[in-house]
C-alpha cells in the first residue's frame, strides 16, 4: 500500500459548512470503521487438527471516511499521536476531517503530502456594515451615543481588505447599560450564531484547562474558535479572569493566532469584543497590566443611563413583550397600565437587565391574575348548563 493511495482533506470552520460540503452518509463515519476494524483484529478463529485454514475476508475498502470536530475525542491519545497509521489500515480512497487536533494535521501532511486544506471564510465588517451600524444604533440602543461614534471609528480597520488581524475592543463600565447587547448587534448585521464566552462561568482548574489546553477530549477555547460561526468572538465579563490567565491572550489579540497544546487557530479579520465592569482606563491598566492593556485597539466606556432613559427602555420592553403575546392574553393586559408600575424602578435608574426580568414577571402576574379571575365565571356556566340538563 502507497503513502499517497488515501486523498485527505481537512476542512476548518463551523459545522454546519462542513455537512454541506461534505454531505455525509450514514456510511460514512470514521468512528464507526474504527470499530468496526477493532472488532475484526479481536476475533479469535479457531481451527481443527488437519483442517485447512481459511483467512478471513478482507474489509472492503471504504470510498470515503468522514470525521467531525467532536468525533476526535472518543479516540485514545495514541491513536491521535499515530494517526496516519490508523488511516493507513483503513486506507480509505478519500477522507475528510473538520477541525482535527494540530498534531493530526501536522502528521498527515507528512504521511499524505497531497492533504488539502479549506477554510471557511468567516463574515467580516464592510462600509455597508458602518452605515447599517450608525442608522440602526439608536433604535437598537438606547443612550451611549458616543459609543456608536467611537465604535464606528475602532470598526474601520477591518472594512480594509489588507487587515489579516483582529480589532479588539474592550467595553467597560456598570452592568446592564448595553454591552453585550452591542456586540450581538454587531454580530447580527454580519450574521452567524455569535461566539459567546463567559469567564465567570470556570473555575480556575478547568479553566487553566480550557485555555491552555488539557486532554484532547476535553472541551477547549481553541477549539470553540474553530467551530464557530461568527465574525464576532464575545468575551463577556473578560475582568473575572484571574491574572495568571493573562499571558494566554498577548499573542491573540496581538495577531489573531490563539494556540493550546492541541489547537491552532488564526481568526484574522474579526471582531474580539471584551466586556468587563471597570469604571475606568486606568482601572484596567492596573488590573490588566501594560503587556495586555496596550493590546486593545479601543477602549469603549459605557456610561450608566439617565432616568428618562431607562424610563424609554422600560416602555419598549413593554411593548415588545406585550407584541409577542396571543390576542386573548393581549386583551388581559393594559400596557400603559404596566409601564405605571414599572415606574419606581424606573425612578431608581435599576439595571436594565433587571428591569427585563421584573417586566416579564410583572406580565406573568397580570396574566395569572385575569386567567383565576376568569374560573368563577367558568364554574358558573358549567353548573348553570349542568342542572338545566
Amino acid at each position: 500500500m502507497t503513502r499517497d493511495t488515501t486523498k485527505v482533506t481537512i476542512y476548518y470552520g463551523p459545522l454546519s459548512w462542513f455537512e454541506m460540503k461534505v454531505k455525509e452518509s450514514e456510511n460514512d463515519g470514521l468512528l464507526e470503521a474504527v470499530f468496526e476494524h477493532d472488532e475484526r483484529r479481536r476475533e479469535l478463529r479457531v481451527v481443527q487438527d488437519g483442517a485447512e485454514r481459511s483467512e478471513p475476508e478482507p474489509m472492503e475498502r471504504p470510498k470515503r471516511l468522514v470525521a467531525k470536530s467532536g468525533d476526535y475525542a472518543s479516540l485514545h491519545e495514541h491513536v491521535i499521536s499515530n494517526f496516519p497509521g490508523l488511516i493507513r489500515s483503513l486506507n480509505p480512497a478519500k477522507l475528510h476531517l473538520h477541525n482535527p487536533p494540530e498534531q493530526v494535521h501536522a502528521h498527515l501532511k507528512r504521511a499524505f503530502p497531497g492533504t488539502s486544506v479549506k477554510r471557511f471564510k468567516y463574515p467580516t465588517a464592510t462600509r455597508q456594515t458602518l452605515v447599517d451600524f450608525r442608522d440602526g444604533f439608536a433604535g437598537h440602543l438606547v443612550g451611549q451615543e458616543d459609543v456608536r461614534d467611537t465604535l464606528l471609528a475602532a470598526l474601520y480597520p477591518l472594512t480594509r481588505a489588507s487587515r489579516d488581524k483582529p480589532v479588539v475592543i474592550m467595553f467597560f463600565g456598570p452592568s446592564g447599560v448595553g454591552k453585550t447587547e452591542t456586540a450581538q448587534f454587531i454580530n447580527g448585521l454580519l450574521g452567524g450564531d455569535l461566539m459567546r464566552k463567559q469567564f465567570s462561568m470556570f473555575h480556575s482548574e478547568n479553566f487553566a484547562s480550557y485555555l491552555f489546553g488539557g486532554r484532547h477530549s476535553e472541551a477547549s477555547f481553541a477549539r470553540d474558535l474553530l467551530d464557530r460561526e461568527s465574525g464576532v468572538i464575545l468575551i463577556d465579563e473578560f475582568d473575572k479572569a484571574a491574572a495568571v490567565f493573562h499571558s494566554a491572550f498577548y499573542q491573540f489579540f496581538d495577531g489573531g493566532v490563539f494556540e493550546d497544546k492541541n489547537y491552532r487557530v488564526d481568526v484574522g479579520r474579526s471582531l474580539i469584543i471584551c466586556t468587563s465592569n471597570y469604571g475606568s482606563e486606568q482601572e484596567i491598566r492596573n488590573a490588566l497590566g501594560d503587556a495586555l492593556f496596550s493590546r486593545f485597539d479601543a477602549l469603549i466606556p459605557f456610561q450608566p443611563l439617565s432616568v428618562d432613559e431607562v424610563r424609554t427602555v422600560v416602555h419598549q420592553l413593554v411593548d415588545r413583550r406585550v407584541s409577542e403575546l396571543d390576542r386573548h392574553e393581549q386583551a388581559a393586559l393594559d400596557a400603559e397600565d404596566i409601564k405605571e408600575r414599572l415606574e419606581p424602578l424606573v425612578r431608581k435608574a435599576a439595571n436594565v437587565r433587571r428591569l427585563g426580568k421584573v417586566t416579564n414577571e410583572v406580565i406573568s402576574m397580570l396574566l395569572v391574575d385575569a386567567l383565576l379571575a376568569s374560573e368563577p365565571e367558568r364554574d358558573q356556566e358549567s353548573t348553570s348548563k349542568e342542572t338545566a340538563g
